[in-house]
């Protein structure tokens, strides 16, 4: 198969999963039984190492040269200003005083060309970088759903593989429906996106990984992130949709008219709140803190070849904040195996 047959393939599997999802149902004690011996394939596969995750990307998506996954995005720069409440919750230094940031906002997928109106770009990402590529604080990647399709990275990479193995023709049940039928909370995550936002920044964004932030007197307490945009949350409705290449255009004219705001917030576990799991949002009573504001007022150079040096390390956390969920350390082997591919 040609390069560009194979991405053609990818690319039609990206947009066709969330919507084969929803019509996912178990037809009878016979298609139980095959879905359950489907699932149980796709799973026999652990994923000890990054380049185990990186590889059933590419599974799913296709190898581009890019990365691996929310290859399409944008580069803008800013400031993040912290509150005393911050402060007092961790010691991190980046809560001492102002820092610059660098914010990559992105689509989902590793096809560094798919539509924004395109229901596999959901979710929508945003990376935030605390000081400068030289000197970086800490490292935050983020998506516009609070949640993740599945409890631990083993079983991320069996979602992955049951999606790039039930493409077109593929016959019923295919490999995804096998694992949805055993996995609600990757349906769930599959099939209740928002809408394609108005913008990027008329979103919210969830770290959905929890963190421990530690305080001065050494008192330690998780909590995961949370970006609220200050210009509100707006999504097109069943109407008239957007153009297929609209949010980074409207990005770039919306910082050149005035600056773009989030309050990052820290949402406070309580007992019994899990912290491996990423598959369950923690309830919406637990207390927010906020801990600052990140103001995007620079449309970055977006040359290929700074979008190509730009990396995130999610597992990059200054003293008074440490991963609380061990899936963090799978994803910062991770990264790097994609810069490594895509220079």
């Amino acid at each position: 198969m040609s390069k560009v047959n194979g991405q053609t393939l990818a690319a039609s599997r990206s947009r066709s999963f969330c919507a084969r999802a929803l019509s996912n149902t178990l037809r009878s004690a016979a298609s139980t039984a095959l879905l359950l011996t489907a699932t149980a394939n796709a799973q026999d596969k652990p994923v000890e190492t990054g380049r185990d995750l990186v590889e059933d990307l590419h599974t799913a998506f296709g190898e581009h040269h890019a990365r691996a996954v929310h290859a399409k995005g944008i580069i803008l720069e800013g400031r993040f200003e912290p509150t005393s409440a911050a402060r007092a919750l961790s010691r991190a230094p980046l809560f001492e005083h102002g820092t610059p940031i660098i914010v990559r906002f992105s689509n989902f997928t590793g096809f560094p060309n798919i539509p924004d109106n395109d229901p596999g770009a959901n979710p929508r990402g945003m990376a935030v970088k605390f000081g400068s590529p030289t000197n970086p604080l800490l490292d935050i990647v983020t998506h516009n759903f609070d949640g993740f399709p599945t409890r631990t990275a083993t079983e991320f990479g069996a979602l992955l593989r049951a999606i790039g193995t039930s493409g077109p023709g593929v016959a019923a049940p295919t490999p995804l429906d096998g694992f949805l039928a055993t996995h609600p909370d990757a349906k769930t995550f599959l099939t209740t996106q928002h809408p394609a936002p108005l913008s990027y920044a008329t979103t919210a964004y969830f770290g959905v990984n929890a963190v421990t932030f530690t305080d001065r007197k050494g008192r330690a307490r998780p909590v995961r992130y949370r970006f609220v945009p200050a210009a509100g949350e707006h999504y097109f409705g069943t109407g008239a949709g957007p153009a297929p290449d609209y949010l980074q255009p409207e990005i770039a004219k919306r910082v050149k008219d005035g600056p773009v705001r989030f309050d990052w917030y820290a949402q406070l576990g309580e007992r019994g709140d899990l912290l491996e799991d990423p598959s369950i949002a923690w309830p919406p009573s637990r207390k927010l803190v906020k801990l600052g504001t990140i103001t995007i007022a620079v449309l970055a150079a977006n040359t290929a070849e700074a979008d190509r040096a730009l990396t995130f390390l999610p597992g990059r956390m200054p003293d008074g904040i440490a991963a609380a969920d061990p899936m963090l350390a799978i994803r910062t082997e991770a990264y790097p195996v994609s810069f490594g591919e895509r220079q």
